[in-house]
Parts: structure tokens; sequence; C-alpha cells
């Protein structure tokens, strides 16, 4: 691995924020300045720093924060290669959690779910927020295709419209494999982006009946945006209380 410091810098008042670059991506890892035991991490899969109401939150109660960028791969296999090798490194030198806390914001919902499927004793637990767990939905879904996204998408699983319709690799797919970690999903009822009833909904209800430790906030009048919670207390106390 070829490790590349960039710089190092107060995050908040309470804590500061070291970037890198590990084999040419960009990384980050901010920890605080009272952490605590065992070094507890989120680690946010896309979106570092958008609408990141329970990471701060988290942040200010001793918990790290980090993030490896493997933007526009879509949790292709490739992507939790990557993923996997970040995992190892952040793990060794910054001493942080080897069962981070996995944030699946919208497209990030995808590298979520299939890194926890993938090594599954490499992750403490799961927060979905208005989570793509199809790309058959987004990307894919009929009225988007042709856009950059959708090119993007097939490229890198190596798909053509004739075979994306049977493709299963999908997280909406491997609930099973992610059934011994709690789980909360929180999104809105009318997002026209990710749908839910796509989505969050049906991956929830299989949640239910294979009686995993779980919890779902639904914001009815709420479209993809804005993500999560202004006051996250919900949130943070369901990470705190499943995933220590």
């Amino acid at each position: 691995m070829t490790y590349e410091s960039v710089s190092k810098e107060r995050y908040t008042d309470t804590s500061t924020m070291i970037k890198f670059k590990l084999n040419g991506r960009e990384s980050l890892v901010v920890r605080p300045d009272k952490p605590l035991p065992g070094n507890p991490t989120v680690w946010r899969t896309e979106f570092f720093s958008a609408f990141n109401f329970a990471d701060k939150a988290l942040l200010e109660r001793g918990w790290h924060l980090c993030y490896h960028s493997v933007s526009d791969m879509y949790g292709n296999p490739e992507s939790l290669v990557k993923l996997h090798e970040f995992y190892e490194f952040a793990a060794e030198t910054f001493g942080l959690s080897e069962k981070p806390v996995l944030f699946g914001f919208s497209r990030g919902g995808l590298y979520a779910v299939n890194y926890a499927a993938q090594y599954p004793d490499e992750v403490g637990g799961l927060y979905l927020d208005a989570p793509v767990l199809d790309i058959r939905d987004w990307p894919c879904r009929e009225n988007l295709r042709g856009n950059r996204e959708y090119r993007q998408c097939l490229d890198r699983y190596g798909l053509t419209p004739e075979t994306l319709d049977s493709f299963e690799l999908i997280p909406l797919n491997r609930a099973e494999a992610v059934a011994h970690l709690p789980i909360i999903i929180v999104a809105g009822l009318v997002d026209t982006v990710v749908l839910w009833e796509k989505n969050g909904e049906p991956f929830a209800k299989k949640l239910k009946a294979l009686g995993v430790t779980h919890k779902v906030i639904v914001k009815p009048d709420c479209d993809h945006h804005p993500h999560s919670l202004e006051e996250p207390a919900e949130i943070v106390e369901f990470i705190e209380a499943h995933c220590l």
C-alpha cells in the first residue's frame, strides 16, 4: 500500500482531522480529543460531510470518524477490495475500531451493505439513510437510462441492459448476510430519487422477518433530501445502545 500524508488540522473545537491518500485515493480520519475506550468508529462510505448531524454528535461523545473514497464504483466487488485495504490500514495505523459502524447515505448504501455482507466480522452495525439497495431502481431505473450514472454503473459491474434485470448481487438480496448486525434505516416516504418502496421498505421487511435488531425512521413528507435528522438523538441512541 502507498501512503501519502496530506494535512492535519482542527476539525471541530474538540477534534482533529488527518487527511491522506491511500493507494492514491482520498482518505481521512477524525480523532476526538477524548476518545472512548476501544476507539469506536463511524465509517462514512460516501458523502463524508453531507447531513452529518449524527456523525458530529457521536464525535462529540468520543467516536472517531473516517472515510475512504471509492466514489462512482457503486459498491462493486473491486470497490470492496479497496475499502478493505483502507479498513486494515486504518485499524493498524490509527487504532480505529475493528468493528466500525458503517454509515451508508444514498449510493453509500451499496457500499455499506455489500461490505458488511462480504466482511461480516469487520462491521459493528449499519446506519442506512435513504439508501440505494437495488441498482435496478437507481441509477438504472428505466426513466434514468441514458444518464451518466446509468452507463457508469453498468460498466463497473460488467453488465449490459440485457443482463441487468436478472442481476441479483444487490444489497436488497443480502439481508440474511447482515442479519447479525444492528441496523437503523432513515428515509423519506416521498423520495423521488431512490424510491422507498424499491429500496428501504422491502429491506426493512426482510430484516423484520429475520428477527434483526433494527429501527426504521420514516419521514412522511420528505424527498431524497434532506438526509438524516437535524436532531439526531434517536439515531445516536440506537447506535450507542447496540453498536458499542
